[in-house]
């Protein structure tokens, strides 16, 4: 089983109560193949602009993740400028320059064309269903989206979700997509959308999980340090279809235990700043703390 995300590559400017840090590596292709890495062989496409430093590209080929297909082009890279306050539970924007990734239209090759999981990072859905319509013949499709689409582009949102296996969307998104103010009425109504599976995420109080008839509500694992959140969603959705990927075909027991092993690999994404929690990360820490985080719970 092999696994492509396609995603946004960025230099992101953070600000928490914590501190700053300017120009680190950050993009929700980079924050998901950091963490699904762990659990299957993960091939990124995206684009970068010639300002993109090398280290980085080199830093992630050196964690296992292929990016050798990832274009570069002439102009800047993708760039997000933001702030956590207070409880840190959503980032201000402060500013957002798409550079290069505004324009880019995903030309897939034979190798990121033949996996068998893939996953669509949040981007217009137009450009999504693009990458879509060049794949052979996958198993489990995924995709995460955002406010913006609902607002700007529901007709191609719709389109895109009737075509989809999985759909990540946090709960501010879920009541806006379905129009209902109950996060059960609401993943109902998304799942008859189109995705089999929806995952609503709800930050530091967890996720809900719609997987056919079934429902699963989960907490976030207790992190006692929340430095950093940006990434987190990602980082859970890279969990979940990582372990989804390198466990085969998707059944309910696979579905709960990647529902687990997101949990537990976006509480590590918070405790440092930018991709720093998910850089020395070691299959054995997450597999640890999923031991620990089960034994809170049962039916993982």
């Amino acid at each position: 089983m092999s696994l492509l995300c396609v995603g946004s590559i960025a230099l992101d400017d953070i600000e928490t109560p914590f501190g700053k840090m300017d120009g680190v590596l950050g993009g929700s292709a980079v924050y998901f193949s950091l963490a699904a890495r762990f659990f299957t062989d993960v091939r990124v496409a995206g684009i970068v602009g010639r300002d993109f430093p090398a280290k980085h590209l080199d830093g992630l080929a050196a964690r296992g993740i292929d990016v050798s297909e990832v274009e570069r082009s002439e102009g800047k890279t993708f760039r997000w400028s933001g702030e956590y306050l207070g409880d840190m539970s959503g980032a201000t924007t402060r500013a957002v320059e798409l550079g290069v990734f505004g324009e880019w239209k995903p030309k897939l090759t034979p190798r990121q064309r033949s996996a068998s999981h893939v996953f669509l990072a949040n981007s217009s859905p137009r450009t999504q269903a693009a990458a879509l319509d060049q794949m052979e013949s996958p198993v489990f499709t995924a995709a995460d989206t955002m406010n913006l689409w609902i607002e700007r582009d529901r007709a191609g949102l719709l389109e895109l979700l009737s075509r989809v296996d999985c759909l990540f969307i946090n709960d501010g998104e879920a009541r806006m997509l379905a129009s209902k103010s109950s996060l059960v009425s609401c993943g109902r109504e998304i799942v008859g959308m189109g995705p089999s599976t929806v995952i609503i995420k709800k930050g530091e109080h967890g996720s809900i999980m719609f997987d056919g008839g079934r429902i699963l509500p989960l907490p976030a694992f207790p992190a006692a340090d929340v430095v950093d959140p940006t990434g987190a969603g990602d980082s859970f959705a890279g969990g979940f279809v990582g372990f989804a990927s390198g466990a085969g075909r998707p059944s309910p027991e696979s579905a709960a235990r990647s529902l687990g092993y997101a949990t537990v690999t976006a509480s590590f994404t918070v405790s440092r700043f930018g991709t720093g929690g998910l850089d020395g990360l070691s299959r054995a820490e997450i597999d640890e703390r999923y031991a620990a985080f089960r034994r809170m719970f049962t039916g993982l």
